[in-house]
């Protein structure tokens, strides 16, 4: 099977650390009961359990009123729903008329054009026959005539008497705020299948004669008072009668629909939609214009009507929801997220140190792992005098014995391999022979090592004697051998004192054969011990797993001081006398590895 195939066939999983603290218990559901009601109530408040839909909607309205008024040049009339309704305005939306401009008995002719529209002239040489623009209201016929006793116009073709041009100042169908219209609002949700109505079942004939909008006495009636309309819109009838405007109409369905809950009514509000202020406007309010023709004595003419008003734009809005277990799944997989907050609230507390500064160190040992790569190396140092282990960074301008602990750490230890490393212990002292009068407390290095070891290292390779005298500056033991590099610049002590190397631990732990032979066996029971080069690194091993326990910090690589590494090297030396010395940036590292 191709290794692609193969990394598809794995499971990663985070690493998690458990902390025992009350404090920290006690904060974690805290915040997790808290984020657990506020995930409730957003559930609860905005049906986040629903399947929803949208309205599609109807609207039909009917007008009905009737007033009395006086226009200028025509007299008294009645207007009743045809006269003020005006023309057809759209979808949703109904017109009412609530002034009057009236430009009476127009005909077919030519009539000096008015001002500012026209054109002031002298002679019939300053018009222009044909042209007309866009604010003109005919086409020039190229004659200069009088507009009045001290003006004169370019004289246009269009109907004369050409439109009054008078501003409204008072609504002359004030009386309009006391019609009626009847609002019928079908809607359906396509979704559910759900078909309603704003005339609320139950309803009769006769309960919708006496009824009107009102919010508070009558809020679901379909018939509206225009006066009141306005007035919920914020605003006063007769002011906005003069000029007109625009009033939207909203009709908002909020409708669940589950069989407990069940409840879908209307909701009516009401807003101006156009700028109310004339004088912050261009165009103020609403107008349109519309003629009544007439033949009298076989000539055209017309009657022509700015109208003023009030247009209204019904809206409708609404959404239908339906409990879906797919929705309620799909909200509650959104929030888990919610709980990370927890995570990020106890992190930054221990991350901090506002906890706990012993526990920020040991937390963040533990949760995470440090990578080292090939320009960033740590090392770990072990001193004899001290109990902490150090962990330095390698450093490319002084030796390791010079460089200053980024952090200190206990060493970890496994108990099982502490007891396995006694038996062991036991196992060679009750080999070896009685510890002579005046030796007690100490074991002989000498008597401890076969005869085979010490006779072969007496005919074959003579001992690798240690320096008495001479020892490098940085040497605190005075053991130690001057080396080029500076990782191998490292002694057993931080101060001045004896070596570690005249330890009898030293001795029996970490350079007897017996010892390094057992523990080789322990790891590779059939193993063939053919060269010393094996029990060299056996030792190397044996003394990190003494002084550095299993492992190091921050994986730091583990390093075995100068003077223990030539104790060993005398030991169990190389025939040739070559060693390759400290190994770094091993892909898989080893710690029987590290010194060769």
């Amino acid at each position: 099977m191709p290794c692609a195939l193969l990394n598809l066939c794995e499971y990663d999983t985070q690493k998690l650390v458990k902390i025992k603290s009350v404090r920290l218990g006690s904060l974690k559901w805290t915040f997790n009961g808290l984020i657990l009601m506020f995930i409730c109530f957003m559930m609860l408040w905005n049906k986040e359990y629903q399947e929803y839909d949208l309205v599609v909607s109807s609207v039909t309205t009917k007008v009905k009123g009737v007033a009395k008024i006086t226009v200028t040049d025509i007299g008294e009339v009645v207007w009743d729903v045809v006269d003020y309704s005006g023309p057809y305005l759209g979808r949703n939306s109904f017109f009412v008329a609530t002034n009057v401009i009236v430009t009476k008995n127009q005909k077919q002719g030519n009539c000096p054009e008015v001002l500012p529209h026209g054109k002031q002239c002298r002679t019939d040489k300053d018009c222009e026959k044909g042209f007309s623009d866009q604010y003109s209201h005919g086409v020039q016929t190229g004659a200069c005539v009088k507009l009045d006793v001290l003006r004169k116009t370019c004289e246009v073709t269009t109907w004369c008497p050409i439109e009054n041009k008078k501003t409204p100042r008072s609504p002359l169908l004030a009386s309009a705020e006391n019609f009626t219209v009847m609002i019928k609002n079908n809607i359906r949700f396509p979704a559910f299948n759900y078909i309603r109505r704003n005339i609320l079942p139950g309803k009769k004939d006769s309960d919708l004669k006496g009824c009107i909008y009102n919010r508070v006495k009558n809020p679901y009636c379909p018939i509206f008072r225009l006066g009141d309309i306005v007035n919920e819109a914020k605003e006063k009838f007769s002011d906005m009668a003069v000029e007109g405007g625009v009033i939207g109409i909203q009709i908002n369905w909020d409708c669940d629909l589950n069989y407990i809950f069940h409840s879908c009514l209307p909701k009516y509000s009401f807003r101006r939609l156009d700028e109310k202020e004339s004088n912050r406007t261009l165009y103020p309010g609403l107008n349109f214009r519309f003629a009544r023709y007439s033949t009298v004595n076989g000539v055209e003419q017309r009657t022509l009507f700015k109208m003023y008003g009030i247009r209204f734009d019904v809206m409708v809005f609404g959404k239908a929801g339906k409990f879906s277990i797919i929705q309620l799944i799909i909200y509650i997989g959104s929030t888990l997220s919610y709980y990370a907050i927890t995570t990020i609230i106890l992190d930054w507390l221990i991350g901090t140190g506002c906890y706990s500064k012993e526990a920020k160190q040991n937390y963040t040992e533990r949760k995470f792992e440090a990578v080292q790569d090939r320009e960033e190396c740590f090392l770990c140092v072990s001193y004899v005098d001290e109990d902490l282990l150090r962990v330095v960074k390698r450093s490319r301008k002084k030796g390791l014995q010079a460089s200053k602990p980024l952090s200190l750490h206990q060493p970890k230890n496994d108990l099982a391999s502490m007891k396995t490393l006694m038996s062991v212990l036991q196992c060679v002292k009750s080999r070896s022979e009685p510890l002579q009068n005046g030796q007690s407390g100490r074991l002989n290095v000498e008597e401890n090592l076969p005869r085979s070891h010490s006779s072969r290292q007496s005919t074959d390779t003579p001992l690798l004697e240690m320096p008495e005298s001479g020892s490098p500056a940085w040497c605190q033991c005075g053991c130690c051998r001057p080396s080029d590099s500076l990782q191998e610049q490292l002694c057993c002590r931080s101060k001045k004192g004896r070596c570690i190397t005249s330890s009898p631990l030293f001795s029996t732990l970490v350079v007897n054969r017996s010892v390094l032979e057992t523990a080789l066996f322990y790891v590779d029971p059939l193993a063939e011990l053919r060269e010393e080069a094996q029990l060299r690194h056996g030792a190397y091993a044996q003394f990190i797993r003494w002084r550095f326990g299993d492992s190091t910090p921050r994986d730091a690589i583990p390093v075995i001081p100068s003077c223990c590494i030539w104790r060993i090297r005398a030991e169990y030396s190389s025939p040739d006398g070559k060693y390759s010395g400290l190994s770094l940036f091993q892909a898989v590292p080893s710690q029987t590895d590290f010194n060769r």
